[in-house]
């Protein structure tokens, strides 16, 4: 075994060894959506309510069993670079979100990039989050926001959003390893890019490029806005061996310093998207609990 699998998690080293770097590409890509629309077509769907937006996304409802009125509500947004991905590979765990937290969850299936530039996939979110406010027998005053890096980068977006047009503040932004700043990569190589799994610096590069298109970055990237201020509390969970742990934890500390609470949480050892890839692991189910725990505690807080 190399020193550089040595620092994975225990959990986690076996599958390391096997996972490509980078997944993001325009070859790449069009071969994964081709996997992911016949994997969409397998799962099972009785379940979930499915709304289609004006945008032209769609929102996928899961409902807790026996829910009375005043549920609260958590709006969850995908990953995939901006680029890839589909609301139902997260129907799982979106489940799994409902019935641990008793709440409704309305998972956005976005427009992609680079065929839909900024601001699509937001706009898709904030009509999300507008069918989320509509529901009947949600609790409007516990409503939060999260997503997994994408879509941890596309709730911070919102939330920014929600805040300068002046519209109710979600109760938390649970951002999971979120992708924040088209700044990571962009110089190429990363001095420690061996050890990163699944998205490297030339995905980044990729997935940033197809998502602003003609877009000024210092409007669309949360890491890049200057005032961060008067936003709802965030929790970021992130793992030290993943690209966007650098910025991550550089954004929990401008929060921070915009007066803005927030809870992190680093995965020793734990590479970009491990819970996904490798869900039963115990280290997964662990992260999964953190993040559970933090909505909760924010729906409990705003009772």
């Amino acid at each position: 075994m190399t020193s550089t699998e040595q620092e994975f998690h225990p959990d986690l080293a076996r599958l390391a060894r096997v996972l490509p770097r980078g997944v993001a590409g325009p070859r790449r890509i069009r071969v994964i959506r081709f996997v992911q629309n016949i994997m969409a077509r397998l799962q099972r769907t009785g379940d979930v309510e499915v709304r289609d937006l004006p945008s032209g996304g769609a929102a996928r409802i899961f409902r807790p069993a026996g829910a009375a009125a005043d549920v609260p509500v958590l709006l969850w947004i995908h990953g995939g670079g901006y680029v890839f991905g589909k609301a139902q590979q997260d129907d799982e765990m979106c489940r799994r979100f409902s019935t641990d937290l008793g709440a409704v969850v309305v998972s956005v299936d976005y427009r992609l990039a680079p065929e839909h530039p900024f601001p699509a996939a937001l706009d898709d979110c904030h009509e999300a989050l507008g069918i989320a406010r509509e529901l009947a027998g949600v609790d409007l005053s516990r409503i939060a926001i999260g997503g997994a890096s994408a879509g941890g980068g596309l709730a911070a977006q919102l939330a920014l959003r929600v805040r300068d047009l002046g519209e109710q503040a979600p109760v938390l932004q649970l951002l999971v390893y979120p992708m924040l700043d088209d700044r990571t990569g962009s110089d190429g190589p990363a001095d420690n890019e061996s050890r990163f799994r699944v998205w490297n610096s030339s995905s980044n590069r990729y997935g940033w490029t197809s998502y602003l298109g003609d877009a000024v970055p210092e409007v669309v990237a949360p890491a890049r806005r200057d005032d961060l201020a008067d936003l709802p509390p965030a929790w970021i969970g992130v793992g030290d061996l993943d690209l966007f742990y650098d910025e991550d934890l550089a954004y929990a500390e401008q929060l921070r310093a915009a007066g803005v609470t927030c809870d992190v949480e680093v995965i020793n050892g734990a590479f970009h998207g491990f819970d996904l890839v490798t869900a039963t692991a115990p280290v997964s189910k662990e992260f999964f609990r953190m993040q559970v725990a933090a909505v909760r505690k924010a729906f409990e807080a705003s009772t």
